[in-house]
């Protein structure tokens, strides 16, 4: 029977495609994409093709591996990095973090997936409520592969219902409304972003442009995108990184224990060196 009219594509998108695409994240992000995932691949990336003017898949794929689309390769990894966010995720770990932080000095915390800026900021908040002031001891670096977001993350701008599970006292304290046509969002007061570099840094890289050593390190909901192999290696380089009695913090469906013999569980998905 012919397909009905919705459900007939823009473009041509099979599992020969799909499967180029899944090589090419991998080498690129080490992303690895699960056979689930084919529709998304063919959502996001069906907008290159219309951005790029290209009417195939393959002639897509063909000229972004030939180098012929300029930066398209930012726009490709930007296109399929998931970044769901929010400030305090996962909350179990900012009173942890609050009570590791007290009566240190020169504190070098790095967020190293830190999306649209929710994770830093929630970090720069903590230390902010840990030394009663706005310009607590510490510099924060948040990174990601997706330029996009960092470009979000630094200017520092949401909408006020990102905001709605955050206590009033946090929202007055870290927050300034926008009037006028601005009104309905909100700003992070500049004090908190002072505290925060944001780069881009692609966990994969041979080069990472940072150096440590850090109090805390936050990979969070990052590491399920990657196999065990990637995991393992991208464990091995943080602990160069960590203070002796730095903490690593993971996300609620991580477990690193089963990757590296250099961690051990300090509480509810955070570790901490195993120096035995």
């Amino acid at each position: 029977m012919p397909q009905s009219k919705d459900t007939v594509k823009e473009f041509d998108f099979n599992s020969k495609d799909f499967e180029r695409v899944r090589g090419l994240i991998y080498k690129r992000a080490g992303i690895s994409l699960a056979d689930s995932k084919q529709e998304m691949v063919y959502s996001r990336l069906a907008r290159r093709l219309r951005a790029t003017g290209i009417s195939s898949f393959m002639k897509y794929l063909d000229d972004l591996e030939a180098g012929r689309l300029g930066d398209e390769w930012e726009s490709f990894t930007n296109a399929l990095t998931t970044n769901l966010t929010s400030f305090f995720r996962e909350a179990h770990h900012f009173p942890l973090l609050a009570e590791h932080v007290k009566n240190k000095r020169d504190l070098t915390i790095w967020c190293s997936a830190a999306s649209t800026g929710e994770e830093p900021y929630s970090i720069a908040m903590t230390l902010c409520e840990a030394f009663n002031t706005l310009t607590p001891p510490a510099t924060i670096i948040a990174t990601d592969i997706d330029t996009n977001v960092l470009a979000a993350g630094a200017n520092g701008v949401y909408t006020m219902d990102r905001l709605d599970k955050m206590s009033p006292e946090r929202q007055r304290r870290f927050f300034l409304k926008g009037k006028g046509d601005k009104e309905g969002m909100v700003r992070v007061r500049p004090e908190l972003r002072n505290m925060i570099t944001f780069k881009q840094l692609n966990l994969l890289a041979d080069q990472w442009p940072v150096t440590g050593p850090f109090d805390v390190i936050f990979c969070r909901n990052v590491m399920i995108y990657f196999d065990k192999a990637t995991q393992r290696k991208i464990l091995s380089r943080f602990v160069p990184l960590m203070k002796p009695d730095a903490l690593l913090f993971a996300g609620h469906s991580e477990n690193f224990l089963y990757v590296s013999d250099s961690l051990k569980l300090r509480g509810k998905t955070v570790y901490e060196l195993d120096k035995r």
